[in-house]
């Protein structure tokens, strides 16, 4: 059996308030042609279908265009599972729906393992893979609060509880373990060892609820992970994987390399792992140094592959105040009309770096901040002494809580 795991879309996201329909959607119809060359059977998607709980009209038209296609291909079953994105009951409504055409979503966690574990079987009627389809475990799936604990109890709390959840697949899935059949795993979370990147917002109370690779159940053949934005391995685990982001969703990812992964399974034995290559259509780029570094980069700077102008981010480093550095940068721009500036931050003054790193703090675009960075900054100024680790922490899941009462 051939099973294609990907994850992280964020069907609607912007960046800088433009919008990259334009991007997820030559990824879906590369998606499409994918699954018939690979002759891929069984799709999975563990996470973050959408960017926010409430998506636009155009990220809803993606996502059910791309259902409706799909179910004209090879791939015989698609398993969706929800992110910290997603929103429960969104991503749930046409649950029976969808079952009708082979399309199986978990929108979040249940308190019965059995409605989120899976069965595949192929047009025989064989049995041929079971799925533990596990969403986004929020704080409320994993752990009862409990008034007056610290830090540390909460951090303890949330990993039990996470790796409990997993752990109650293992007596449900011993049958299919004795009958050679391959169980995979889905998941979307921060496992620990995990390389982030900007775009990743926090979850589990500030990433407490990271786990290790040993606290996955050896039954499972296979974990497909979501969240993180980067593809990797999870403690340099073979078999345990974050396939990342389709496209690059902020400046951090501009040198990933964006990819899905493809397993073979032969009974329940793991016998190939590849990643393929998601070409890209739109180059983010990052553009600093120097003014004539940052000339000569413009200037060299190729777009021939990609069909769609480049975004760039510019920050230009001089000894001292130029008066016509926007009318340079400009000059230089009009003949490249295949880039366009989404940011343009503040430049550095070496001359009195520190003083100025503070003035571009200050005048730093609210929108290029998350709410933990206002936060932060705000409790180092006014506590600049001081240990902020658990009035962060506390911040983190206040956020959270915000996030789920708004899905409740």
């Amino acid at each position: 059996m051939r099973i294609l795991h990907t994850s992280d879309w964020h069907l609607g996201q912007r960046l800088v308030n433009l919008e990259r329909t334009e991007e997820h959607q030559h990824f879906l119809n590369w998606l499409l042609q994918t699954l018939e060359n690979e002759q891929v059977e069984v799709l999975i998607m563990s996470g973050d279908v959408f960017d926010t709980g409430s998506p636009s009209n155009t990220a809803f038209k993606l996502y059910y265009d791309f259902l409706r296609k799909v179910c004209t291909t090879c791939c015989r079953h698609i398993i969706i599972t929800g992110g910290n994105h997603d929103s429960v009951s969104t991503l749930s409504a046409p649950k029976e729906l969808l079952e009708c055409f082979n399309i199986h979503v978990i929108g979040g966690a249940t308190t019965d393992p059995l409605d989120e574990l899976i069965e595949l079987y192929d047009k025989a009627g064989k049995l041929q893979l079971v799925v533990c389809a596990v969403p986004f475990l929020r704080d409320r799936d994993v752990r009862l609060s409990v008034s007056g604990e610290t830090y540390e109890e909460r951090e303890v709390r949330i990993k039990q509880g996470i790796a409990a959840h997993y752990e109650a697949f293992v007596p449900h899935v011993q049958q299919y373990k004795q009958q050679s059949v391959p169980v995979i795993a889905m998941g979307h979370l921060f496992a620990a060892g995990g390389s982030a990147s900007d775009s990743e917002k926090e979850i589990h109370v500030g990433n407490l609820g990271q786990i290790g690779a040993d606290q996955f159940p050896k039954e499972f053949d296979y974990v497909a992970l979501g969240h993180l934005h980067r593809p990797q391995k999870v403690n340099n685990t073979h078999h345990i994987r974050y396939s990342g982001s389709p496209i690059p969703l902020s400046f951090s990812e501009v040198t990933d390399k964006k990819v899905v992964f493809i397993l073979d399974f032969d009974a329940d034995k793991l016998t190939e792992l590849r990643e393929l290559e998601i070409p890209c259509c739109r180059k983010l780029v990052r553009f600093k140094g120097s003014l004539d570094k940052v000339k000569q980069q413009l200037v060299l700077f190729d777009n021939s592959a990609n069909h769609l102008p480049a975004w760039a981010e510019i920050q230009v480093e001089l000894d001292s105040h130029l008066p016509d550095l926007n009318q340079q940068l400009e000059e230089v721009l009009a003949l490249k009309p295949e880039v366009q500036v989404l940011i343009h931050r503040p430049p550095i003054i070496k001359a009195n770096r520190q003083t100025l790193e503070q003035q571009v703090q200050q005048e730093t675009d609210l929108h290029i901040l998350s709410e933990k960075d206002v936060f932060l900054k705000r409790c180092e100024s006014s506590l600049p002494d001081g240990d902020h680790t658990e009035l962060v922490s506390t911040f983190s899941e206040l956020l959270e809580l915000m996030g789920q009462a708004e899905e409740s």
